[in-house]
């Protein structure tokens, strides 16, 4: 089968992926009187005297904004609001899918910061969260930083979906190898929004030693072409003062995590790595490495973002459960204990992991229970 044919088709069939259904049927003038006027002016008093009342009368407490600006699509970069129209509606069916969540697709089309951040706290009201999807790097994170005071948990998902799904595999797959997280030697290619929410949560964790590295090689507190985030980062990582490019600094490792661009590894890059190396080549559609030519060179474990191989690490299996969690819970923001609550229960899944099993199912509806559970619990002991 031809993916991109057979998308291309349902695409153009269904006009899109997503449509309104009405939660009640109007059949005649009594109920008309009752979904709008007069009667919907009851409930839009209710909330004049207490905003918190549109979670009781609206649909506000299980409605999900899914935003983007098209700046960083996939493995397509900067293709523009139009063209992200597409992924914005599979998440937002997602949502519904895997967290039973309503969810709407909306694109900005504007790459400046500040009109983000104001349009989207504008429209704030309608949603219990907000979902950042697609946001190029480092704009990203200044956006996410911008929204955490509306009073609604805000996620950026490329980031922390991402590093909760990656931290979830990596704590099984360590199992697998026998390996302590204290003594790995970890390197993590690409430091966009991924790479960067990735080691910062792995830190969190307790990983201790992790090199990332970007198109200049890796980073260190020597380089004088770092911008802020990268300082940041070169401050509480490479604790062994790597330098170099990805080649020389893979020599040695245990654990390689891209987020990057595929193709820039083969088998003899990892023979050079320590014994079982475990590799998470993200890249999409192509990985860094392609598994067989990885298990060619020793490669342990391997996981990549596709469905058509073991280890699928997909956001999809973090997403619906942590904002399931946050709405239930009524959440004000999504927190580092809510991150790695997630990453644990999900790992917790697989009761015996193995070289090829080391996450759940994408479309495994207990990983929402269990994450969103593990999210609310964390929220709780985090605000008694």
């Amino acid at each position: 089968m031809d993916v991109y044919k057979e998308s291309l088709r349902l695409h153009q069939e269904n006009k899109g992926k997503l449509e309104i259904k009405s939660k009640i049927n109007v059949k005649n003038k009594s109920d008309l009187s009752l979904v709008y006027t007069p009667g919907v002016a009851e409930p839009c008093r209710k909330i004049a005297e207490n905003k918190e009342d549109a979670y009781i009368y609206t649909m506000k407490g299980n409605c999900v904004a899914v935003i983007s600006n098209g700046t960083a699509v996939l493995g397509l970069g900067d293709i523009g609001a139009d063209a992200a129209i597409p992924v914005m509606e599979g998440k937002a069916l997602l949502f519904k899918e895997l967290g039973g969540i309503d969810a709407f697709p909306i694109c900005i089309s504007s790459k400046d910061v500040e009109e983000n951040v104001r349009i989207i706290k504008a429209i704030s009201p309608v949603f219990g969260g907000i979902n950042l999807e697609d946001y190029k790097s480092p704009e990203c994170f200044e956006i996410e930083s911008k929204l955490q005071d509306l009073g609604i948990p805000v996620m950026h998902d490329d980031q922390h979906g991402t590093a909760i799904v990656v931290l979830a595999g990596l704590l099984n797959a360590i199992k697998v190898v026998k390996k302590e997280k204290e003594t790995l030697n970890i390197i993590i290619n690409g430091a966009g929004a991924a790479g960067i929410a990735v080691t910062k949560l792995l830190l969190s964790a307790g990983f201790k030693n992790i090199t990332m590295v970007d198109t200049n090689g890796a980073i260190h507190s020597g380089r004088s072409d770092l911008n802020d985030i990268k300082k940041e980062i070169s401050i509480i990582t490479n604790i062994t003062k790597n330098s170099g490019d990805l080649i020389k600094v893979l020599n040695g490792a245990d654990v390689f995590i891209g987020v990057s661009k595929g193709g820039i590894l083969n088998s003899n890059n990892i023979k050079e790595m320590n014994k079982d190396p475990i590799i998470f080549a993200l890249a999409n559609p192509v990985p860094e490495i392609m598994p067989e030519e990885a298990k060619k060179g020793g490669a342990r474990i391997i996981a990549t973002g596709r469905s058509d191989f073991p280890n699928q690490v997909n956001n999809a299996l973090a997403f619906p459960g942590i904002f399931r969690g946050a709405l239930d819970i009524r959440a004000k923001k999504i927190t580092e204990s809510m991150k790695l609550a997630a990453a644990h229960a999900l790992a917790e899944l697989i009761k015996i992991p193995s070289e090829n099993m080391i996450l759940p199912d994408v479309l495994d509806k207990k990983v929402t229970l269990a994450i969103s559970e593990a999210v609310k619990k964390a929220w709780i002991a985090q605000n008694n």
